[in-house]
């Protein structure tokens, strides 16, 4: 029975790996679709952003079939709890995804980037597929080091949130109200989705090492905001 909880736990394991992968695959054409106006990438997220959604739920019910079968406890307990939260994070990551290609499938066949923001938008979007990539190799094999980038990377992001929208109020801007709202949602995407992995990561962190940090960043990622 031990080993069939653990191949269980196992391919717990195995199942937030493969989420994770999807939501890279995700992000990374989200991003590309949002900053060339490839409406076709955008309609692939779109239409694959259900299977993320599936495996998610497919993930959900083994964890639940498992504290209801196993009754696991101590840090077996946490593994299967964290797997249920870690889940439902990765599950929003691709929602976020989803959102930035509806953006450009939306303003199709103008460009969803505003005039003056492309350069900020493309770093934006490559940080985020760097982190996912990331976060991705850390549920895989829960290297700490890899945490501590994605946290480095969320801070650029945070700085890249503020500058779009130091833009967007300055007194030179002259975007219509659609590049505003475009601009500002975009930006809160993207920087939405790495607080998302800064939270998986911190989760993955604890069960590996037993260090639950509590710094203000990391107060502030996990609270009920979506």
């Amino acid at each position: 029975m031990r080993e069939v909880f653990h191949q269980s736990l196992a391919d717990v394991q195995g199942r937030l790996v493969e989420i994770a992968e999807l939501v890279t695959i995700a992000i990374d054409k989200a991003t590309r679709a949002f900053s060339s106006s490839d409406v076709a990438l955008a309609e692939e997220v779109i239409e694959a952003d259900v299977i993320i959604d599936d495996k998610a739920i497919a993930l959900d019910e083994l964890a639940i079939e498992i504290l209801a079968r196993q009754q696991p406890v101590a840090r077996d307990l946490r593994i299967v709890v964290s797997a249920l939260r870690i889940s439902a994070s990765l599950e929003r990551m691709g929602d976020i995804a989803e959102h930035i290609a509806q953006l450009t499938r939306m303003r199709f066949p103008e460009r969803a980037i505003p005039k003056g923001l492309k350069s900020t938008f493309i770093k934006m979007g490559e940080l985020d597929v760097d982190v996912a990539r990331k976060l991705t190799e850390l549920l895989r094999t829960e290297d700490p080091e890899l945490a501590e980038e994605i946290r480095n990377d969320d801070d650029k992001l945070d700085d890249l949130h503020v500058s779009v929208f130091e833009k967007v109020l300055s007194d030179t801007w002259q975007g219509e109200a659609s590049a505003t709202v475009d601009a500002t949602l975009a930006s809160r995407y993207h920087e939405r989705f790495a607080d998302h992995a800064v939270s998986v990561a911190k989760k993955v962190v604890y069960l590996s090492t037993g260090d639950w940090t509590t710094d203000t960043d990391t107060v502030d990622i996990v609270t009920p905001a979506r």
